[in-house]
């Protein structure tokens, strides 16, 4: 490792008052660790060969990471994701090209649980609809507009990983039984949790309250879709906080402007951003946010934290956590790094 470790900071931390554009995210643990660090040139939606070269290491949020951004001549060691995303990451290419790349889960579990619960509630007490008449003046209609208690309700989560473990740890003062679908955990690990494992048919059946938690994958893409909607019971709510492709979005227009499911909250969609007289934003039982409902200073700190312990890790010779291509420790590049895990 070079004496002197330098880090790059993807151009979409910049705000215009010289701070970075998510507040505090920590940096001053890198400057205290005595690293050198500086905001990157603007990009164009993609990290760029060119302007990485150099860098031991690149803290970045929007910009994609293609295989592109990995061809240069001396590629970063490391690129650490603010955020658990990797929709926008071509890992394969990464991992070929001995360039390590982490997330952020222990920054982002609470703020995103806390979303998805805040979107429960919203929908259930139907809390939008219930602002709007008092805002028109119809005070005389919210007779009509009774909402869904949670006590003694199912809760299903499509993915049953940090996030949702929090947010059922959110919900325990609810009093609600837990369901969640998961092809890599067992029925025995989701018991540990106190959560019943079942299949993804089972769980939009019998869930009161369904919650998109789980990554964009080729297998989860479109994975509740028409079929799937015609499964719960009229009434049940859908929450999506992960990414609106896991859900298809014209059968979910259908479920929701068809009485099939009573409310949605959602802080992602497909597309995203919705465009202008899509019909998700003239339905009345949708609470919408923009893909941002859990973007908080807790959150900006712990993902910024997050992210550093990595880059100081690769820096002192450690494997980082939350290391998302384990492979790449087999790198002649990152051999120190595997020497020390073994160790």
């Amino acid at each position: 490792m070079p004496a002197e470790f330098t880090v790059g900071l993807s151009h979409d931390f910049v705000a215009a008052d010289g701070a970075t554009s998510w507040g505090d995210i920590g940096l001053g643990e890198l400057t205290a660790a005595g690293v050198r660090w500086n905001f990157l040139p603007p990009d164009h939606g993609e990290l760029d060969p060119e302007v990485l070269n150099g860098y031991d290491a690149v803290l970045f949020g929007a910009p994609a990471v293609t295989a592109r951004t990995v061809s240069g001549a001396h590629p970063p060691l490391l690129l650490a994701r603010f955020g658990v995303g990797l929709d926008e990451v071509d890992l394969d290419a990464c991992t070929q090209a001995g360039v390590g790349v982490t997330i952020t889960p222990d920054g982002a579990r609470r703020p995103v649980a806390a979303a998805a619960l805040a979107l429960i509630l919203a929908a259930s007490h139907n809390l939008l609809a219930k602002d709007r008449i008092v805002r028109e003046g119809r005070w005389a209609e919210r007779a009509r507009l009774m909402g869904r208690g949670l006590a003694g309700r199912r809760v299903g989560v499509f993915g049953l990983g940090n996030v949702a473990i929090e947010l059922f740890g959110l919900l325990a003062p609810f009093g609600t039984e837990h369901l969640a679908t998961d092809p890599l955990r067992t029925a025995e690990q989701a018991a540990e949790l106190g959560v019943r494992l079942v299949s993804l048919p089972e769980l939009m059946a019998q869930s009161d309250v369904v919650v998109i938690t789980a990554a964009l994958t080729p297998q989860t893409r479109h994975a509740v879709d028409a079929a799937m909607l015609e499964l719960v019971s009229p009434g049940t709510v859908l929450i999506n906080v992960a990414r609106g492709a896991i859900v298809d979005t014209d059968a979910l227009v259908h479920a929701l402007a068809h009485g099939r499911l009573g409310a949605a909250g959602l802080d992602v969609t497909d597309p995203e951003p919705l465009p202008s007289g899509h019909p998700l934003l003239g339905l009345p039982n949708v609470t919408l946010a923009p893909h941002s409902l859990a973007w908080t200073d807790e959150m900006a700190l712990g993902n910024g934290r997050s992210a550093i312990r990595s880059i100081l890790a690769v820096r002192d010779g450690r494997a980082p956590a939350y290391l998302a291509n384990r492979d790449v420790l087999r790198h002649d590049r990152l051999k120190r790094l595997r020497r020390e895990e073994a160790s």
